[in-house]
């Protein structure tokens, strides 16, 4: 079961994941391929914890996570809506530590390409 914010409880889904992801991904060069894997990965995560209930921000979190280092502007959408920026600010102050995690990893961005592109890790 998935724990909401309201303390809400329903039962995983992870077609809610495909939908979610495929949103952030729009006119994005992913394919559907690497979406299922991305979502399959998440799923994992989530049974690994071998848990029977887990909180929304958990599988959340695990998105953008894999968003990041996925694509960017894939990310950027999905936490524009997820973490709901109140202002510019808010979101700016996302898009700086952006900038920074990727001034840091530039390996990361290679991986990603890979992924996108087909390319086996």
């Amino acid at each position: 079961m998935v724990v909401k914010k309201d303390d809400r409880r329903e039962p995983f889904d992870r077609a809610k994941i495909i939908t979610g992801l495929k949103k952030a991904c729009e006119k994005r060069p992913i394919s559907m391929e690497t979406i299922e894997e991305v979502a399959d990965r998440i799923e994992a995560g989530v049974l690994e914890r071998g848990e029977r209930e887990v909180q929304s921000a958990i599988i959340g979190e695990a998105i953008m996570a894999e968003l990041q280092v996925l694509d960017q502007v894939a990310y950027v959408r999905f936490a524009s809506v997820y973490r709901s920026f109140k202002d510019a600010n808010e979101f700016m102050r996302e898009l700086e530590e952006l900038i920074k995690v990727r001034k840091t990893e530039p390996t990361a961005a290679g991986t990603a390409r890979g992924k996108k592109d087909g390319a086996s890790s």
